[in-house]
């Protein structure tokens, strides 16, 4: 390392304390994006993030939206160097249930060296730890090689509906040569991680009808297709025995990984064992003849999230209800596209349904699947940032979920380099209650942040 990176490093742990004083202070803005109700808050949690990149001479911008506004920042010193490009997303998930938060959600409280709150893994903290990054080499006078963009929107956590938009309207601002995302988690706590490969979504919602009113059950029973009956053989129907997809021709499409990956993946230290605790199951299940890593990462896989209908207050109501629903979301794999899975499952699911109802399948929102080349130099730069803010040479991981976003920067914005550094845990709850993000971490997350500046 050196003299004038290890300038900037000492810098972050003496300030370390004001870092995490000020990362309390964003945790305390309920910006949750999907509960109209909370409008100012989301909004003022875009204006928080505006004003620290005006404190150090950005040049920031909040651009209006349907929904949450989007917060744009440039600092451009150089039209021939090259520009990374920073995203993240202020606005965070629901807290509710909120019986089973430890402390307030929005009322930040650091124990054991972790900081719980709503956000703060998720994304607050991994996105902050670029700007105080930044504020680092400003404060230094430390001269950044690279124009530096930030793309902070206020929608993540529900489908981001009007960054597309933005996106194709503002091509000409948000030029770069790589982008960065911090929205993840390591392989494991002190395993810093690259994701390579992220699965899609295809998400879908049904609703079979039978009958035009809700019957009684003693005078029509044995009469009518019950559509909770026709909706369980719907299901049913979906995946065999052992967890293999039945819905026609939908593996078709799977890229098998190659020898390399294989062992790359195989060399991972994974803790089955750990998992299970974690869990609080004492079985992995799944499609047979893979691991449990490879079902969690390059294999497809259908879920029921959801299901209604009937009866659901307390006593008895003995009645056939007149519809019944499911949701069901599938994680799709490269070379598969949300577009042909929908036909398939279309197809499929009229192809099952019993006689007597008629099932009315709604899309949702979804995403192709993304694989980025391991070998890029912007990769190897990301690579040698990890290891130089963790002090540990990170792994290449694919991971289960999606992140939209990552699609619309790839097929909108044509930014192939799309760099997935992960600073959380896998063990934060993001989403759940008691989320949580290490506080050294943040710290060794703001260290990886000043050196992909240096590195790319």
């Amino acid at each position: 390392m050196n003299d004038q990176l290890s300038k900037l490093f000492e810098f972050v742990e003496e300030n370390k304390e004001r870092y995490i004083d000020e990362l309390t202070e964003f945790l305390k803005i309920p910006s949750v994006s999907a509960d109209s109700s909370y409008r100012k808050e989301t909004r003022k949690a875009g204006e928080w993030l505006e004003n620290k990149l005006k404190e150090l001479n950005v040049d920031t911008r909040m651009y209006e939206t349907p929904g949450h506004p989007i917060v744009f920042g440039s600092l451009e010193q150089n039209p021939n160097l090259r520009t990374l490009l920073i995203y993240g997303h202020y606005d965070v998930q629901p807290p509710d249930p909120l019986d089973e938060w430890k402390s307030p959600p929005f009322s930040p409280v650091i124990e054991d060296g972790f900081v719980y709150a709503r956000g703060a893994s998720d994304d607050k903290g991994q996105l902050f730890a670029y700007i105080k990054a930044l504020e680092a080499c400003v404060k230094n006078g430390v001269e950044i090689p690279i124009n530096l963009k930030f793309l902070f929107e206020g929608e993540e956590e529900i489908g981001s509906p009007n960054l597309q938009r933005f996106l194709q309207e503002n091509l000409d601002i948000l030029k770069a040569n790589a982008v960065s995302i911090s929205d993840g988690h390591q392989f494991a706590p002190g395993i810093p991680a690259i994701t390579y490969g992220l699965r899609g979504l295809a998400y879908f919602e049904l609703e079979v009808t039978g009958p035009k009113s809700d019957l009684h059950s003693g005078g029509f029973g044995g009469l009518v297709m019950n559509p909770i009956h026709a909706l369980t053989i719907i299901l049913n129907r979906l995946k065999d025995e052992n967890d293999k997809i039945l819905i026609d021709e939908f593996y078709a499409d799977v890229l098998e990984p190659d020898e390399e990956e294989k062992k790359l993946i195989a060399e991972l230290p994974f803790d089955e064992a750990g998992l299970k605790e974690l869990l609080g199951t004492d079985v992995l299940f799944g499609e047979k003849g893979y691991t449990p890593l490879e079902r969690k990462t390059i294999r497809p896989t259908l879920d029921v999230n959801g299901i209604w209908g009937g009866y659901q207050g307390e006593g008895a109501k003995t009645v056939i209800p007149a519809k019944a629903g499911a949701k069901i979301s599938m994680r799709l794999v490269p070379n598969q596209t949300r577009e042909r899975i929908n036909k398939l499952f279309l197809e499929y699911i009229n192809k099952v349904t019993p006689p007597g109802v008629k099932v009315y399948v709604k899309t949702l929102h979804g995403a192709n699947p993304v694989l980025i080349d391991r070998k890029l130099p912007a990769m190897k730069a990301a690579v040698k940032a990890l290891e130089m803010g963790f002090g540990k040479k990170p792994v290449f991981i694919r991971e289960g979920g999606s992140i939209p976003v990552v699609n619309m920067f790839a097929e909108i914005c044509s930014i192939k380099p799309i760099l997935l550094m992960g600073f959380g845990r896998p063990d934060d709850n993001i989403h759940g209650p008691n989320e949580r993000f290490d506080l050294d971490d943040f710290i060794k997350g703001i260290k990886t942040a000043i050196s992909l500046f240096f590195c790319l």
